[in-house]
């Protein structure tokens, strides 16, 4: 037993918000020391991480405690998701655990201090992996509207991450999932790559485009989306965000609350899209799997199933920091 399953029925008394404010608080606080990136280094999308394992995005949203995850020994660090300007999110309570399944609901709404408040907190960091920036949209902004909320975010944050992410996916913004397919996605995927073309040529610097998408997605919609990517170039594609469904949760504590389910419940579908895109994509964009890893077997069975990093956030809340290692020492058996 570790440190951390000892604290961890002290830390599940709490509830999850205030929980998940005090850890990031004392994360920032904590002298950082030197980072063990340990295994094998891996190129993707162009930029040499330091192992396949990283931080998903959402739980750091603002950036707060940047070498504090990288300290921990994350490959790469994604923070955000955030919105050009402020906004609280949707009204408390909105994030519930599940324990008996090892799942989380939340419906947080992209709750965030604001683009300008997260660079700030980037300017200041050391980082010494990749650090990801993940971008949204405000939720006032009419989805019609939606391409220039993250352009705004794209040309503010595109020179101080490695690389940024588009999130089309999340469950908790009005309409936002209507971005996935069709004429909608075509014509952010359009805006956003002009965008890019003339951002590197103004700074000097390639800043790879990630897409990071929606577990609830059949065939048809996954085909479709997987040839767009490959049109537009998309840098890399990450499956998957949370899901909508509740099927094996409906009758715990809080199984039926609204919002995205995460946590192990989503790991069979999340690793059935990545599967199917895996396949669509062709070898052609990378992938980065998400979505219900509680240990170094499901991190592996990600790995295995296409992709090519893969990045935890749940699982951490269940199993702390010791889940670190363990996945990425699974990773580090894997081959190409």
């Amino acid at each position: 037993m570790n440190a951390y399953d000892l604290l961890r029925p002290l830390v599940f008394q709490l509830d999850p918000e205030t929980a998940h404010r005090l850890t990031l608080t004392l994360l920032a606080k904590l002298p950082v020391h030197p980072t063990r990136h340990t295994h094998t280094p891996i190129k993707v999308m162009g930029l040499n991480f330091p192992n396949r394992l990283g931080l998903a995005a959402g739980l750091d949203k603002d950036g707060e405690a940047i070498d504090a995850w990288f300290a921990l020994g994350f490959g790469h660090v994604e923070i955000g998701t955030v919105t050009p300007r402020p906004q609280p999110g949707n009204p408390r309570p909105r994030l519930f655990r599940l324990p008996e399944a090892q799942g989380i609901i939340n419906r947080m709404g992209f709750n965030n201090h604001g683009i300008d408040a997260l660079l700030t907190h980037v300017a200041r960091a050391r980082r010494s992996g990749i650090l990801g920036i993940n971008i949204g949209k405000n939720a006032k902004t009419p989805i019609e509207r939606a391409a220039d909320d993250y352009l705004i975010d794209l040309i503010k944050a595109y020179a101080a991450p490695a690389y940024l992410t588009v999130t089309i996916s999340s469950a908790n913004t009005k309409n936002l999932r209507e971005l996935q397919g069709g004429a909608a996605l075509d014509h952010l995927l359009a805006q956003l790559k002009a965008a890019q073309a003339r951002l590197a040529e103004q700074h000097g610097k390639y800043t790879p485009i990630a897409v990071k998408i929606a577990p609830d997605l059949d065939t048809e919609q996954i085909n479709e989306m997987a040839a767009l990517f490959r049109q537009h170039r998309i840098d890399a594609v990450i499956a998957t965000n949370t899901t909508l469904a509740r099927s094996g949760v409906e009758h715990l504590a809080h199984g039926d609350e609204a919002g995205g389910l995460s946590g192990a419940p989503v790991f069979a579908a999340s690793t059935r899209v990545l599967a199917e895109f895996h396949l669509a994509l062709a070898g052609e964009v990378p992938l980065i799997g998400a979505g219900g890893v509680l240990n170094g077997a499901d991190a592996r069975a990600k790995r295995t199933t296409g992709a090519d990093l893969v990045q935890i956030y749940s699982g951490l809340i269940y199993r702390g920091p010791a889940l670190i290692d363990e996945c990425i020492a699974a990773l580090a058996q894997t081959t190409d």
